[in-house]
């Protein structure tokens, strides 16, 4: 913070404007002034925290299943061995089809509807809660073909997908809309970085005469591995 105000000070300097930075500019529009450090740091540990838990089990159910089909994480290694990694298509596939098989959370926060409506013949009131059934938007088998199966190729074929749902909705592990999780960027950056580097380092294998039960189970508002992932791992030989 200190250097940020003797530079605001001092003549600028050349750099990549960070979420730290729009923090300590932003001003309460009650009286204009800057936030107080506590309110920082608070806001700043929240956004690098809030999503810890849904990353990480996200990335449990990714590996599990690249433990699961070694098919797929051998076509990954040799795509991260690769000398272009500006095109690593198939890790962004795998990250993707991960989030729509596994939703690390079933059921976004609720929403509200502010009159009433009707709704395929259903009358919802004003002010009802209304969930999504986050899940069940990417098992649809209307929209997706054998949507329980683990299948990154599917996200390989076509244009770029939209993981916002800007355009149409197939699946929303981040939510949709204005108030989509704000963090999803970081989210996919931080997984892509995660399997990437799990994979290149060492290779997961399934214990003998283990199938790789991916039977889920509810834990709050999370979806958890019912039995707990075991593997073999050895290191990559260089």
């Amino acid at each position: 913070m200190e250097s940020k105000q003797e530079e605001d000070n001092n003549e600028p300097l050349e750099y990549v404007l960070s979420y730290v930075d729009t923090v300590l500019d932003l001003r309460l529009p009650e009286d204009n002034t800057k936030l107080e450090e506590g309110a920082i740091i608070s806001l700043s540990s929240e956004f690098l925290v809030a999503g810890a838990d849904t990353t990480a089990l996200a990335l449990q159910w990714i590996m599990a299943n690249l433990v699961k089909y070694p098919r797929i994480q051998a076509k990954l290694f040799q795509e991260i061995c690769g000398e272009d990694l500006q095109k690593i298509s198939y890790l962004k596939a795998i990250v993707l089809e991960g989030l729509r098989r596994h939703p690390p959370s079933h059921l976004p926060f609720p929403r509200s509807v502010i009159r009433e409506v009707v709704l395929n013949g259903y009358v919802i009131p004003k002010n009802a809660m209304v969930y999504f059934m986050r899940a069940d938007i990417g098992w649809n088998p209307e929209v997706w073909e054998d949507p329980m199966e683990f299948r990154p190729e599917r996200f390989l074929a076509g244009e770029v997908f939209d993981i916002t749902g800007s355009r149409e909705i197939k699946m929303m592990p981040f939510g949709a809309g204005r108030r989509m999780c704000p963090g999803y960027g970081l989210a996919m950056l931080h997984l892509e970085y995660f399997v990437a580097n799990l994979v290149w380092k060492v290779e997961r294998r399934a214990v003998d005469g283990d199938d790789i039960d991916l039977s889920e189970k509810d834990l709050e508002f999370m979806s958890v591995m019912k039995n707990t992932l075991q593997a073999l791992i050895s290191p990559r030989l260089k």
